[in-house]
Protein backbone atom coordinates (compact mmCIF):
# COMPACT_ATOMS: atom_id res chain seq x y z
CA UNK A 1 0.00 0.00 0.00
CA UNK A 2 1.25 3.51 -0.80
CA UNK A 3 -0.21 6.99 -0.59
CA UNK A 4 0.88 10.56 -1.23
CA UNK A 5 -0.61 13.83 0.00
CA UNK A 6 0.78 17.27 -0.79
CA UNK A 7 0.15 20.27 1.45
CA UNK A 8 0.92 23.55 -0.30
CA UNK A 9 2.28 25.97 2.27
CA UNK A 10 1.54 29.68 2.34
CA UNK A 11 3.36 32.39 4.28
CA UNK A 12 0.07 33.47 5.83
CA UNK A 13 -0.16 30.09 7.61
CA UNK A 14 2.84 30.92 9.80
CA UNK A 15 2.70 32.81 13.10
CA UNK A 16 4.67 33.06 16.33
CA UNK A 17 2.30 30.47 17.77
CA UNK A 18 3.42 27.02 16.65
CA UNK A 19 0.87 24.97 14.69
CA UNK A 20 0.63 21.27 13.95
CA UNK A 21 -0.19 20.96 10.23
CA UNK A 22 0.30 17.26 9.52
CA UNK A 23 0.55 13.96 11.37
CA UNK A 24 1.18 10.41 10.18
CA UNK A 25 2.17 7.66 12.61
CA UNK A 26 5.22 8.90 14.54
CA UNK A 27 5.67 11.78 12.09
CA UNK A 28 4.50 15.29 12.94
CA UNK A 29 5.03 18.61 11.16
CA UNK A 30 4.84 22.02 12.87
CA UNK A 31 5.05 25.51 11.36
CA UNK A 32 6.00 28.74 13.15
CA UNK A 33 7.79 32.07 12.88
CA UNK A 34 11.13 32.71 14.53
CA UNK A 35 11.49 36.03 16.38
CA UNK A 36 13.51 37.23 13.40
CA UNK A 37 10.53 36.73 11.08
CA UNK A 38 12.03 33.69 9.33
CA UNK A 39 9.51 30.93 8.54
CA UNK A 40 10.25 27.61 10.23
CA UNK A 41 9.03 24.04 9.67
CA UNK A 42 9.93 21.29 12.14
CA UNK A 43 9.39 17.64 11.27
CA UNK A 44 9.54 15.12 14.10
CA UNK A 45 9.89 11.36 13.75
CA UNK A 46 10.34 8.52 16.24
CA UNK A 47 14.08 9.27 16.55
CA UNK A 48 14.26 13.05 16.68
CA UNK A 49 13.55 16.09 14.50
CA UNK A 50 14.80 18.51 11.89
CA UNK A 51 14.17 22.26 11.76
CA UNK A 52 13.99 23.66 8.24
CA UNK A 53 13.61 27.08 6.58
CA UNK A 54 11.07 26.47 3.79
CA UNK A 55 11.28 29.97 2.27
CA UNK A 56 14.94 30.80 2.96
CA UNK A 57 17.20 28.48 1.00
CA UNK A 58 15.21 25.44 2.15
CA UNK A 59 18.02 25.02 4.66
CA UNK A 60 18.09 22.41 7.37
CA UNK A 61 18.74 24.76 10.26
CA UNK A 62 18.97 22.15 13.00
CA UNK A 63 19.18 18.35 12.96
CA UNK A 64 18.69 16.39 16.18
CA UNK A 65 18.51 12.59 15.86
CA UNK A 66 19.15 9.70 18.27
CA UNK A 67 19.24 12.24 21.07
CA UNK A 68 22.17 14.18 19.58
CA UNK A 69 22.37 17.66 18.09
CA UNK A 70 24.27 17.11 14.85
CA UNK A 71 24.47 20.74 13.72
CA UNK A 72 27.59 22.89 13.98
CA UNK A 73 28.07 25.44 16.75
CA UNK A 74 27.93 29.07 15.66
CA UNK A 75 27.13 32.55 16.92
CA UNK A 76 23.60 32.24 15.45
CA UNK A 77 21.09 30.70 17.84
CA UNK A 78 18.24 31.56 15.43
CA UNK A 79 18.15 32.14 11.67
CA UNK A 80 18.34 35.73 10.39
CA UNK A 81 16.26 37.03 7.49
CA UNK A 82 18.94 37.95 4.95
CA UNK A 83 20.40 36.95 1.61
CA UNK A 84 23.95 37.50 2.84
CA UNK A 85 25.76 34.22 3.46
CA UNK A 86 27.82 35.30 6.47
CA UNK A 87 24.92 37.11 8.15
CA UNK A 88 23.06 33.80 8.64
CA UNK A 89 25.72 31.13 8.86
CA UNK A 90 25.04 28.31 11.30
CA UNK A 91 22.73 25.83 9.57
CA UNK A 92 23.20 22.07 9.23
CA UNK A 93 22.64 21.99 5.44
CA UNK A 94 22.87 24.78 2.89
CA UNK A 95 22.53 24.40 -0.87
CA UNK A 96 25.26 26.38 -2.70
CA UNK A 97 25.46 27.56 -6.32
CA UNK A 98 24.12 27.42 -8.94
CA UNK A 99 25.51 30.11 -11.29
CA UNK A 100 28.70 30.13 -9.21
CA UNK A 101 29.95 28.61 -5.98
CA UNK A 102 32.84 28.78 -3.56
CA UNK A 103 34.96 31.59 -2.15
CA UNK A 104 35.22 34.39 -4.75
CA UNK A 105 38.69 35.53 -5.74
CA UNK A 106 39.66 39.06 -6.72
CA UNK A 107 38.64 38.13 -10.26
CA UNK A 108 35.12 37.06 -9.23
CA UNK A 109 32.00 39.12 -8.65
CA UNK A 110 29.70 36.34 -7.43
CA UNK A 111 28.53 36.21 -3.80
CA UNK A 112 30.14 33.77 -1.39
CA UNK A 113 28.79 30.30 -2.34
CA UNK A 114 26.33 31.73 -4.85
CA UNK A 115 22.68 32.71 -4.69
CA UNK A 116 21.15 29.47 -3.36
CA UNK A 117 22.06 29.40 0.38
CA UNK A 118 19.48 32.03 1.42
CA UNK A 119 17.41 32.09 -1.78
CA UNK A 120 13.85 33.36 -1.40
CA UNK A 121 11.57 30.48 -2.43
CA UNK A 122 8.28 31.28 -4.17
CA UNK A 123 6.76 27.90 -3.36
CA UNK A 124 7.12 25.49 -0.45
CA UNK A 125 5.16 22.33 0.21
CA UNK A 126 5.04 19.33 2.53
CA UNK A 127 4.52 15.85 1.12
CA UNK A 128 3.13 13.12 3.38
CA UNK A 129 3.34 9.57 2.08
CA UNK A 130 4.37 5.96 2.41
CA UNK A 131 6.58 3.79 0.22
CA UNK A 132 8.61 0.58 0.53
CA UNK A 133 10.76 2.21 3.23
CA UNK A 134 7.80 3.25 5.36
CA UNK A 135 5.96 6.44 6.19
CA UNK A 136 7.71 9.71 5.39
CA UNK A 137 7.37 13.47 5.25
CA UNK A 138 9.25 15.62 2.75
CA UNK A 139 9.81 19.35 2.42
CA UNK A 140 10.05 20.58 -1.17
CA UNK A 141 9.97 23.89 -2.94
CA UNK A 142 10.62 25.97 -6.03
CA UNK A 143 13.05 28.84 -6.52
CA UNK A 144 13.17 30.63 -9.89
CA UNK A 145 16.42 32.48 -10.61
CA UNK A 146 16.45 34.87 -13.58
CA UNK A 147 19.08 37.30 -14.80
CA UNK A 148 18.55 38.77 -18.26
CA UNK A 149 20.98 37.47 -20.90
CA UNK A 150 22.74 35.24 -18.35
CA UNK A 151 20.66 32.72 -16.41
CA UNK A 152 17.15 31.36 -16.07
CA UNK A 153 16.77 28.25 -13.95
CA UNK A 154 14.49 26.61 -11.41
CA UNK A 155 15.82 24.90 -8.28
CA UNK A 156 13.72 22.13 -6.71
CA UNK A 157 15.22 20.69 -3.50
CA UNK A 158 13.66 18.00 -1.33
CA UNK A 159 14.40 16.80 2.21
CA UNK A 160 12.79 13.47 3.17
CA UNK A 161 12.60 12.05 6.68
CA UNK A 162 11.21 8.58 7.36
CA UNK A 163 9.21 7.60 10.43
CA UNK A 164 11.84 5.36 12.03
CA UNK A 165 15.11 6.41 10.37
CA UNK A 166 17.98 8.59 11.53
CA UNK A 167 19.12 9.12 7.92
CA UNK A 168 17.68 11.89 5.71
CA UNK A 169 17.33 11.69 1.93
CA UNK A 170 18.22 15.00 0.28
CA UNK A 171 18.02 15.92 -3.39
CA UNK A 172 18.35 19.00 -5.59
CA UNK A 173 17.10 19.37 -9.16
CA UNK A 174 18.34 22.27 -11.29
CA UNK A 175 16.40 22.89 -14.52
CA UNK A 176 17.85 25.18 -17.19
CA UNK A 177 14.98 27.16 -18.79
CA UNK A 178 17.20 29.01 -21.26
CA UNK A 179 17.34 28.19 -24.92
CA UNK A 180 21.14 27.97 -24.63
CA UNK A 181 23.53 25.95 -22.52
CA UNK A 182 24.57 27.45 -19.17
CA UNK A 183 27.40 26.94 -16.71
CA UNK A 184 26.61 25.18 -13.44
CA UNK A 185 28.27 24.87 -10.03
CA UNK A 186 26.69 23.19 -7.00
CA UNK A 187 27.68 22.10 -3.50
CA UNK A 188 25.76 20.70 -0.52
CA UNK A 189 27.30 22.42 2.52
CA UNK A 190 26.70 19.91 5.35
CA UNK A 191 27.91 21.13 8.75
CA UNK A 192 28.16 18.54 11.53
CA UNK A 193 29.37 19.36 15.01
CA UNK A 194 32.87 17.95 15.67
CA UNK A 195 32.99 15.34 18.41
CA UNK A 196 36.35 15.29 20.18
CA UNK A 197 38.34 12.06 19.91
CA UNK A 198 36.18 10.77 17.07
CA UNK A 199 37.65 9.07 14.00
CA UNK A 200 37.09 9.97 10.35
CA UNK A 201 36.43 6.94 8.14
CA UNK A 202 35.64 7.27 4.43
CA UNK A 203 35.79 5.35 1.18
CA UNK A 204 39.08 6.20 -0.47
CA UNK A 205 42.79 5.61 -0.07
CA UNK A 206 44.31 7.78 2.64
CA UNK A 207 47.18 9.12 0.56
CA UNK A 208 48.09 12.52 -0.99
CA UNK A 209 46.77 11.41 -4.39
CA UNK A 210 43.24 10.97 -3.03
CA UNK A 211 43.20 13.37 -0.05
CA UNK A 212 44.64 16.80 -0.87
CA UNK A 213 44.89 19.74 1.53
CA UNK A 214 44.17 23.22 0.15
CA UNK A 215 46.65 25.52 1.86
CA UNK A 216 44.86 28.83 1.48
CA UNK A 217 42.98 30.97 4.03
CA UNK A 218 40.09 32.97 2.51
CA UNK A 219 40.24 36.74 2.88
CA UNK A 220 36.88 36.85 4.71
CA UNK A 221 38.27 34.69 7.56
CA UNK A 222 40.64 35.97 10.25
CA UNK A 223 42.95 33.57 12.04
CA UNK A 224 42.46 33.44 15.80
CA UNK A 225 45.35 31.07 16.48
CA UNK A 226 49.05 30.83 15.75
CA UNK A 227 49.37 31.00 11.96
CA UNK A 228 52.79 29.34 12.05
CA UNK A 229 51.28 26.33 13.80
CA UNK A 230 48.47 26.18 11.24
CA UNK A 231 50.86 26.43 8.28
CA UNK A 232 53.17 23.78 9.73
CA UNK A 233 50.22 21.43 10.24
CA UNK A 234 48.99 21.94 6.66
CA UNK A 235 52.48 21.16 5.37
CA UNK A 236 52.42 17.87 7.28
CA UNK A 237 48.97 17.05 5.88
CA UNK A 238 50.26 17.35 2.31
CA UNK A 239 52.24 14.13 2.72
CA UNK A 240 50.34 12.51 5.61
CA UNK A 241 46.65 13.37 5.22
CA UNK A 242 45.65 10.69 7.74
CA UNK A 243 46.99 12.94 10.51
CA UNK A 244 43.60 14.66 10.60
CA UNK A 245 41.59 11.44 11.04
CA UNK A 246 41.60 11.72 14.83
CA UNK A 247 39.42 14.63 15.91
CA UNK A 248 41.92 15.97 18.42
CA UNK A 249 40.82 19.26 20.06
CA UNK A 250 44.49 20.32 20.20
CA UNK A 251 44.88 20.33 16.41
CA UNK A 252 44.81 23.78 14.73
CA UNK A 253 41.69 24.43 12.63
CA UNK A 254 41.38 28.17 13.27
CA UNK A 255 40.05 29.57 11.03
CA UNK A 256 39.80 26.48 8.79
CA UNK A 257 41.43 23.71 6.81
CA UNK A 258 39.97 22.47 3.51
CA UNK A 259 40.60 19.14 1.77
CA UNK A 260 39.66 17.90 -1.69
CA UNK A 261 38.94 14.17 -1.72
CA UNK A 262 38.69 11.75 -4.65
CA UNK A 263 36.22 9.12 -3.44
CA UNK A 264 35.85 5.47 -4.35
CA UNK A 265 32.33 4.09 -4.94
CA UNK A 266 30.51 0.94 -3.93
CA UNK A 267 28.59 -1.34 -6.31
CA UNK A 268 25.67 1.14 -6.32
CA UNK A 269 27.84 4.13 -7.18
CA UNK A 270 27.77 5.56 -3.63
CA UNK A 271 30.68 6.98 -1.63
CA UNK A 272 30.55 6.96 2.17
CA UNK A 273 31.90 9.14 5.00
CA UNK A 274 31.65 8.83 8.78
CA UNK A 275 32.72 10.69 11.89
CA UNK A 276 32.77 7.77 14.33
CA UNK A 277 32.19 8.97 17.90
CA UNK A 278 34.10 7.43 20.84
CA UNK A 279 30.92 5.54 21.87
CA UNK A 280 30.45 3.98 18.41
CA UNK A 281 27.75 6.24 16.97
CA UNK A 282 28.69 7.91 13.68
CA UNK A 283 27.71 11.01 11.73
CA UNK A 284 27.21 9.86 8.15
CA UNK A 285 26.99 11.10 4.55
CA UNK A 286 26.71 9.18 1.30
CA UNK A 287 26.84 10.77 -2.13
CA UNK A 288 27.35 9.77 -5.75
CA UNK A 289 30.67 10.87 -7.30
CA UNK A 290 29.09 10.36 -10.73
CA UNK A 291 26.86 13.35 -9.86
CA UNK A 292 29.15 15.28 -7.49
CA UNK A 293 32.73 14.44 -8.36
CA UNK A 294 34.39 16.57 -5.68
CA UNK A 295 34.36 15.68 -2.01
CA UNK A 296 35.23 18.90 -0.20
CA UNK A 297 36.06 18.50 3.50
CA UNK A 298 35.91 21.61 5.66
CA UNK A 299 36.98 21.72 9.31
CA UNK A 300 36.60 24.95 11.27
CA UNK A 301 37.22 25.18 15.03
CA UNK A 302 37.32 28.74 16.32
CA UNK A 303 36.13 30.23 19.61
CA UNK A 304 32.79 31.07 17.94
CA UNK A 305 32.37 28.37 15.25
CA UNK A 306 32.83 24.63 15.54
CA UNK A 307 32.10 22.68 12.37
CA UNK A 308 32.98 19.34 10.81
CA UNK A 309 32.21 19.54 7.11
CA UNK A 310 32.77 15.77 6.87
CA UNK A 311 32.13 15.94 3.15
CA UNK A 312 30.52 18.71 1.12
CA UNK A 313 29.56 16.89 -2.11
CA UNK A 314 30.20 19.25 -5.02
CA UNK A 315 30.58 19.55 -8.78
CA UNK A 316 33.92 21.32 -8.27
CA UNK A 317 36.32 22.59 -5.66
CA UNK A 318 35.39 25.60 -3.53
CA UNK A 319 37.95 28.06 -4.90
CA UNK A 320 35.44 30.31 -6.68
CA UNK A 321 34.29 30.54 -10.30
CA UNK A 322 37.46 31.88 -11.96
CA UNK A 323 39.82 29.35 -10.40
CA UNK A 324 37.49 26.39 -10.98
CA UNK A 325 36.82 27.52 -14.55
CA UNK A 326 40.57 27.56 -15.21
CA UNK A 327 40.73 23.99 -13.88
CA UNK A 328 37.89 22.91 -16.23
CA UNK A 329 35.65 22.15 -13.25
CA UNK A 330 32.65 24.31 -14.19
CA UNK A 331 29.99 22.04 -15.65
CA UNK A 332 27.59 22.72 -18.52
CA UNK A 333 23.84 22.24 -18.23
CA UNK A 334 22.34 21.96 -21.73
CA UNK A 335 19.43 24.10 -22.88
CA UNK A 336 16.03 22.99 -21.53
CA UNK A 337 17.67 20.15 -19.57
CA UNK A 338 17.81 19.36 -15.86
CA UNK A 339 20.22 17.64 -13.50
CA UNK A 340 19.59 15.96 -10.16
CA UNK A 341 21.92 15.54 -7.19
CA UNK A 342 21.24 13.00 -4.41
CA UNK A 343 22.75 12.34 -1.00
CA UNK A 344 21.89 10.77 2.35
CA UNK A 345 22.94 12.18 5.70
CA UNK A 346 22.34 11.78 9.41
CA UNK A 347 23.64 9.52 12.16
CA UNK A 348 24.20 5.75 12.50
CA UNK A 349 23.88 3.74 15.70
CA UNK A 350 26.92 1.64 16.74
CA UNK A 351 25.72 -1.52 14.97
CA UNK A 352 25.02 0.38 11.74
CA UNK A 353 28.32 2.24 12.01
CA UNK A 354 30.28 -0.99 12.42
CA UNK A 355 28.60 -2.47 9.34
CA UNK A 356 29.38 0.71 7.38
CA UNK A 357 33.02 0.62 8.48
CA UNK A 358 33.29 -2.92 7.11
CA UNK A 359 31.67 -1.78 3.86
CA UNK A 360 34.09 1.12 3.53
CA UNK A 361 37.09 -1.15 4.14
CA UNK A 362 35.79 -3.48 1.41
CA UNK A 363 35.50 -0.57 -1.03
CA UNK A 364 39.06 0.54 -0.27
CA UNK A 365 40.33 -3.02 -0.71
Amino acid sequence: MSYLTRINLDRTFFSEKEKLIAESGHLKAFIYLYDSGVHGLRIENALGYIETLPYQGQQIWRCNLLGRELSMDSMFDKPVKTSNYLENYGGFLLHCGATAMGVPSESDDHPLHGELPNARYEEAYLTVGEDKNGKFMALGGRYHHREAFNSNYIARPQITIYESSSILDVSMVIENLKGTDVELMYMAHINFKPVDHSELVYSTDYDPEHVMVYDNIPSHMKAGSDMNELVDYMEQLKTKPDLHHKVDPKLPYDPEIVFFIKYKEDEHGDAHSMQVHPDGYADYVSHKPSQLKYGVRWICRTKDEDAMGLVLPATSGSRGYTREKALANVEILPAKQSVEFNMRLGILDPKQALAMREKIEAIKA
